[in-house]
């Protein structure tokens, strides 16, 4: 009589196979997916995923970025860079375009522009009539982002009803949308910080340089360090500082990527993954917490913006 022997799954192995199938069931039930790539961690994760879902086949969707005109050059680079290896076609919309075409207007020159993302990736969808956008938004960021289904349903307006979801009993997942409707998918919504650290150390992943510790000047603004005289891709700078603030030069690191005037960094000595994964495990301080400025207004909150259309 023989003996079976059933393989024994890490918790990053469980997770890793539960986001492979919702790719799968994205590219099998949705007509013209994409996948939303910012050359941030957790999208990196995804490109991984997808290799591993598709591969040797191209993957069965193109890449697209959400461009602010204020992201940092680092990771704008690697974005590019990232996407040129894997030989995938890789589309850039930019909130810029849409300050030109005036659906997207400002306040003020300063104001932070993640919000406005909303408008251009609405427009995006409909320019290249995308049903279902792939996403890296994990459930532990945010407690609007806990709300999402795996399958999260837009309406035909891009807004998105937290009270109005579909169930996914099962994990069965429903991606059927009407013409001008949309679904925004998660594959790595039941991931929190530290797996997303252990699955890029385990599988080897480069990123941007700004993730590692390095000196940076800041200033002290609103409760946080804000990076200052940050260069652009035109050669300019943003960020310049105000009058009476002090600029430090600090070791430090970024937990997480957006919009050059309100994402901050943390002090930190990890120049490794390896030590990256040490420090999630022992800080007490949430990963958008003190690290997303527009997360902590009331005008900008991430609810606010999902119900209009946001990732």
């Amino acid at each position: 009589m023989s003996t079976l022997t059933r393989q024994t799954l890490s918790h990053l192995d469980w997770l890793e196979a539960e986001a492979i199938h919702i790719l799968r069931e994205v590219a099998g039930q949705c007509e013209r997916p994409v996948l939303l790539f910012s050359g941030g961690k957790d999208s990196i994760c995804l490109l991984r995923l997808a290799e591993k879902a598709f591969r040797p086949a191209r993957f069965p969707f193109p890449l697209m970025h959400i461009d602010t005109g204020h992201n940092y050059r680092e990771v704008v680079d690697f974005r590019d860079k990232r996407a040129a290896e894997l030989g995938e076609r890789l589309i850039v919309r930019s909130v810029e375009d849409s300050m030109k075409r005036g659906t997207v207007v400002l306040k003020s020159a300063d104001e932070p522009r993640n919000k406005h993302q909303s408008v251009t990736l609405l427009e995006s969808i409909a320019e290249f009539e995308f049903d279902c956008c792939i996403g890296g938004a994990r459930r532990d960021e945010e407690k609007a982002r806990a709300k999402e289904r795996i399958m999260s349903f837009r309406d035909e307006f891009g807004q998105w009803d937290p009270k109005n979801q579909r169930p996914e009993l099962w994990n069965l997942y429903n991606a059927r949308a009407h013409r001008g409707e949309n679904i925004r998918a998660f594959p790595i919504s039941n991931w929190t910080e530290m797996d997303v650290w252990q699955y890029i150390e385990r599988e080897g992943l480069e990123l941007p340089s700004i993730y590692f510790a390095h000196q940076r000047d800041v200033v002290m603004r609103g409760g946080a360090m804000m990076p200052v005289n940050v260069p652009l891709a035109d050669g300019s700078v943003i960020n310049v500082p105000r009058p009476g603030e002090a600029v430090e030069n600090r070791l430090v690191r970024f937990r997480t990527v957006g919009d050059i005037t309100c994402t901050a960094p943390v002090e930190s000595d990890a120049d490794s993954v390896t030590k990256i994964v040490i420090e999630t495990a022992t800080t007490t301080i949430t990963e958008r917490g003190a690290t997303r400025l527009d997360d902590q207004t009331s005008e900008a909150s991430m609810e606010q913006r999902k119900k209009e259309g946001y990732f």
